[in-house]
């Protein structure tokens, strides 16, 4: 299910939400969607690191959340966007800080980390949001 919502107010200038059941190929539809808004909202210059930190994201809820049911919310903020992905798991994510070699797991949130100005998590009535914020001068 997807649908477009609206915000009113200064902070927000611009939002689209979608309800899904992701799998491994869901990513490149979301990204292209991301794609589409950031050039309606001339954010352009915000694609690549917003592709990526989205990616990694919804490969988090494809493998570690039970059904793999999540919302992504995707806001045009004054000085950029901010993408919300939030799921049914509590858990909260694990960043890898010094992954090993053989590693699996937690890489994902460092490249989140690496390219996205600011991302957190915190906890919601159903589960967890993971968020990240790209500042953006408009091209």
């Amino acid at each position: 299910m997807n649908h477009v919502i609206r915000y009113s107010g200064t902070e927000v200038g611009g939002s689209y939400r979608m309800g899904l059941t992701v799998s491994e190929h869901s990513a490149r539809h979301i990204r292209r969607i991301l794609r589409t808004l950031l050039a309606h909202w001339e954010l352009s210059g915000a694609v690549d690191a917003a592709e990526l930190a989205l990616t990694e994201l919804v490969a988090n809820v494809v493998r570690h959340v039970p059904g793999r049911d999540c919302v992504v919310l995707i806001l045009r903020r004054p000085d950029g966007l901010r993408v919300e992905v939030s799921d049914g798991c509590p858990a909260p994510p694990l960043v890898a800080r010094v992954p090993g070699e053989l590693s699996e797991g937690g890489r994902g949130l460092l490249l989140v980390e690496a390219v996205a100005d600011r991302w957190g998590t915190h906890p919601n009535s159903t589960g967890k949001t993971v968020w990240f914020e790209c500042d953006a001068l408009p091209l």
